[in-house]
């Protein structure tokens, strides 16, 4: 079948949704499909041939972050420009409560659509008072996937409606091995981290008091931060005589994110909430890395409640330092900790995955055999 998928974040930035996205499009060329995605994008230069740009984006606040989307007429004509000429069976939008292309999408397209809910956001109060615009957007889609259960309930209760339970999926072989940087993980101890330094939400400030707590009582552990963001500013928050030990790589490509998973001898999520799923551990537990994240509903899900990963107090520095301490401190329980991981993280592969998600799409294509391909005849005001 030909697809269109639609991700609402501007590419150029890393995110889940993004990750997500790019990897279902591979999942999908690698299973025959042909596959054409849709995204903002400042410049079509670069981009995998599969992504097709709807020009650039702009900063909103959305969801405890900073996203960058787009929306307007002049987004909404490429989008039917794209719809028109792509000649798709089905769209599968992403994120459709966000304002930017995947809503555009719902509103201009006629045809099968899937949707993709990500967000985990219970109190959300901008999807609160627009439920009523987003629901004549909703109406158009016809199947509904949640990455985890906590994205299932946030859409359940702001929009109404459910969905079929289908979560991210990771590249797992990807992982698997790699080289680590020279001189890591080291005898002293290395603890990781990787995400957006300058996202509160990603939990970095509460690693880093942690590690001021362990810091100070093993001379020689080291912290190995990866992440786009002000990498000096981090290393200013670090007492001045633990920052020689905290080594800040900045955003880094796809080869070295596997290998920092295997640098280090505890991976920590740090996170302090609007997670849906927790696809940064997927990669960890692909990679064989010993888990310390918080004990977010969604990390609970993917660790299995503590038995693929050691789980610590959300926000809470002390448990955190305390849990790593736990884990350097005992080899064989990392050991079995990666095991248990190995293990549970392939029910994430994206072989499976996808293979799921062409299940929906087969479901909402049987009613809509003899429509043929989706339009873009729809042209409500945007």
């Amino acid at each position: 079948m030909r697809v269109g998928l639609v991700c609402p974040y501007t590419w150029e930035v890393p995110g889940g949704v993004q990750q997500h996205v790019g990897d279902l499009a591979e999942a999908l060329l690698d299973l025959g499909h042909e596959v054409s995605v849709l995204a903002p994008s400042d410049s079509a230069a670069g981009l995998p041939p599969y992504v097709v740009s709807a020009g650039g984006a702009v900063p909103v606040p959305y969801n405890g972050s900073v996203a960058r989307l787009a929306f307007g007429f002049r987004a909404a004509g490429r989008v039917r420009r794209w719809i028109r000429e792509g000649a798709f069976d089905l769209l599968h939008v992403h994120e459709p409560t966000a304002p930017s292309l995947s809503l555009l999408a719902c509103w201009v397209a006629e045809g099968p659509i899937v949707a993709t809910f990500h967000t985990s956001n219970p109190r959300s109060r901008a999807m609160a008072v627009s439920a009523a615009a987003l629901r004549t957007a909703l109406e158009r889609i016809s199947g509904r996937i949640a990455v985890s259960e906590a994205a299932r309930k946030t859409l359940v209760e702001h929009l109404g409606g459910d969905a079929v339970l289908i979560p991210n999926g990771v590249a797992v072989d990807r992982y698997a091995r790699a080289r680590p940087f020279d001189g890591w993980p080291g005898e002293g101890g290395a603890i990781g981290f990787l995400g957006r330094l300058d996202e509160p939400r990603k939990g970095l400030a509460v690693l880093l008091e942690a590690f001021d707590l362990l810091g100070r009582e093993r001379p020689g552990l080291r912290l190995l931060v990866a992440g786009p963001g002000d990498t000096d500013e981090v290393r200013a928050r670090v007492a001045p005589g633990l920052r020689d030990r905290v080594v800040t790589l900045g955003r880094v490509d796809d080869t070295d994110k596997v290998r920092a998973y295997h640098s280090v001898d505890v991976f920590c999520a740090p996170n302090t909430g609007g997670e849906s799923f927790g696809i940064v551990l997927t990669e960890a537990m692909s990679a064989g890395a010993p888990v310390l994240a918080s004990d977010l509903p969604a990390f609970q899900q993917v660790l299995r409640g503590g038995a693929a990963g050691r789980l610590f107090a959300t926000g809470d520095a002390r448990d955190l330092a305390r849990g790593a301490a736990e884990l350097l401190d005992d080899p064989a329980r990392r050991r079995e900790l990666s095991a248990a991981a190995r293990a549970a993280v392939r029910a994430y592969d994206w072989r499976t995955v996808a293979a799921d998600v062409v299940r929906v799409y087969e479901t909402v294509l049987l009613p809509a055999s003899a429509a043929g391909p989706v339009t873009a005849g729809r042209k409500e005001s945007v």
